[in-house]
């Protein structure tokens, strides 16, 4: 859908050309082109601002250059929060409506009672060790920090690429690391393959806290899906996590490096005031009617 010839074949077929995601492999030129087809065929062209940096990119160039070209050609821009937006305002000059990312996590789990636990459990989550992470920092903290605390316990999870030789994730030293605080009793250590959407929230669901070790970023699905179910975020201070849902947040970017002492005090707190807020599956619900009026509100806008 990206490529102009698409846009060529099918323009009769939509009214509407709303971008999210996906254009991470495409040049300044080839976004530039798409933009053009759009216009040439009188399609307007909406672009929710998810990600001001790219956190699957360690140099923010190439997501620049394509912002650059997709953020000017955007009759209308939508983003999740008021500082993307203010940022919006000041790198081009461009008003973006603020509107909240809709439940990631089905009606139906909304609706289920989240199970009991006597202990305190603080995860991390390392993925596939996206660029935008710096993990073993942070792991170290907590993992003084927990042994502190009667009744809790650190849990780390890591998908299986990263011990594979041949994949890209490969992280021998991380895991060295990482299994030799497993060893000592310091934390828990699962290696495995990518979660499918329920076992991603029974995961998220076993804690009572989940860590983002990210140095960069802008917005999160990730910490939706804790609101949704109750678990309680601390989210570093680079972007703006902390105007999407209520979250503990503390000092981490990728200039500055880890404050120890504002995650160390991030994780009391979440022991202290435990359990977490969650959301509701009603206001969840009203709330996506709200933004599904919105964007048909925004498109009928532009069609008039």
């Amino acid at each position: 859908m990206l490529d102009p010839e698409w846009v060529n074949t099918h323009h009769d077929d939509f009214d509407v050309f709303h971008l999210h995601f996906g254009f991470d492999a495409h040049s300044p030129a080839q976004l530039s082109a798409l933009a053009d087809a759009l216009r040439r065929h009188g399609k307007p062209l909406v672009y929710t601002v998810h990600d001001l940096r790219n956190p699957h990119q360690p140099d923010p160039a190439a997501h620049d250059a394509a912002l650059d070209v997709v953020i000017p050609a955007a009759d209308r821009l939508i983003t999740l929060t008021p500082g993307a937006a203010r940022s919006i305002r000041s790198r081009w000059n461009r008003t973006a409506t603020v509107l909240p990312h809709p439940h990631v996590v089905d009606m139906q789990r909304l609706l289920r009672a989240r199970p009991g636990r006597d202990r305190f459990r603080v995860g991390v989550h390392a993925k596939s060790l996206r660029p935008n992470m710096s993990v073993l920092p942070v792991v170290r903290v907590l993992a003084e920090t927990v042994a502190e605390l009667p009744g809790a316990e650190l849990w780390v999870n890591i998908h299986r690429e990263v011990a594979d030789p041949a994949a890209a994730a490969y992280a021998p030293e991380l895991l060295g690391a990482l299994g030799a605080l497993h060893s000592r009793g310091r934390l828990t250590l699962t290696v495995h393959d990518y979660f499918d959407d329920e076992q991603l929230w029974d995961y998220l669901e076993s804690l009572d806290l989940s860590v983002l070790p990210y140095v960069f970023g802008t917005h999160s699905g990730w910490l939706e899906a804790c609101h949704d179910l109750g678990t309680a975020v601390a989210a570093p201070d680079c972007g703006f996590y902390a105007q999407q849902r209520p979250c503990l947040t503390y000092g981490h970017t990728q200039h500055g490096g880890l404050d120890e002492w504002s995650l160390r005090e991030a994780v009391l707190t979440a022991f202290e005031e435990r359990p977490a807020p969650r959301a509701t599956a009603r206001d969840r619900a009203s709330e996506r009617g709200e933004i599904a009026a919105s964007h048909r509100a925004l498109y009928m806008s532009l069609l008039r």
